[in-house]
């Protein structure tokens, strides 16, 4: 597959994931508290898929690693919302069916499989083993959030989430670096404000939006979270 199509399907799919990221801050800072918005986890159920073809044309097991482990907590996420089943069943059975469709094609494909990914010459195993690693501590945060959420009866994001983001953050930013990933490189680079920043907010930091005094420019940030869903 073309180079620059590859990097176009990434792009696009961090553009997705960033998106997720910034309608959470921005609900999150309007509120002054830490919210799990629908909007979120949609984006994040498409993203996902995408990241996850990404990751099989870059033949980089690290990626797909770390999207097929948190992919249906975003559909638990989902359900919890309420969410799950506003969407139409051709989408639902479409989103629930294609990770298994993918998995499948990876055992039992030639060009692109589990083996040849994993034989990639352009990643050495120390690297291989890092952004594994990196991959699952990024990951785990989605598997602490489904815990939290289940035991709250309701999506939420607790603080542990971002501080695992954060820390998963920084080994993938720097395994970035060394794979030359531009995707994974801006995506992280650009992310790791927004954990911090609501990190910052679940310690009562103000929001940056208090600060902003002109009436017009308050009011288009209160319709835009409250379009937000």
């Amino acid at each position: 597959m073309n180079s620059y199509l590859i990097f176009a399907l990434g792009l696009l799919a961090q553009i997705l994931f960033f998106g997720r990221t910034i309608a959470q801050w921005f609900k999150s800072e309007h509120a002054g508290k830490v919210i799990s918005p629908v909007i979120f986890w949609q984006l994040s159920l498409v993203a996902s898929l995408l990241m996850l073809l990404y990751g099989i044309f870059r033949k980089d097991f690290s990626i797909i690693l770390g999207q097929m482990l948190v992919y249906y907590i975003y559909v638990r996420n989902l359900q919890l919302k309420r969410a799950w089943k506003i969407i139409p069943l051709i989408l639902r059975l479409f989103f629930l069916i294609a990770p298994i469709g993918i998995f499948a094609w990876l055992i039992n494909g030639e060009h692109y499989s589990f083996e040849s990914i994993l034989k990639n010459q352009e990643v050495s195993s120390f690297l291989l083993i890092w952004g594994s690693v990196g991959q699952v501590i990024f990951t785990f945060r989605f598997i602490y959030q489904w815990i939290s959420s289940e035991k709250e009866k309701e999506s939420v994001l607790p603080l542990g989430f971002w501080i695992i983001s954060t820390i998963g953050s920084l080994m993938i930013f720097s395994y970035s670096i060394f794979r030359l990933d531009p995707i994974l490189f801006l995506a992280h680079i650009l992310g790791l404000f927004m954990y911090i920043r609501n990190i910052l907010i679940y310690f009562g930091k103000r929001s940056l939006f208090s600060n902003i005094k002109i009436p017009v420019i308050q009011t288009l940030m209160r319709v835009i979270s409250n379009k937000l869903h």
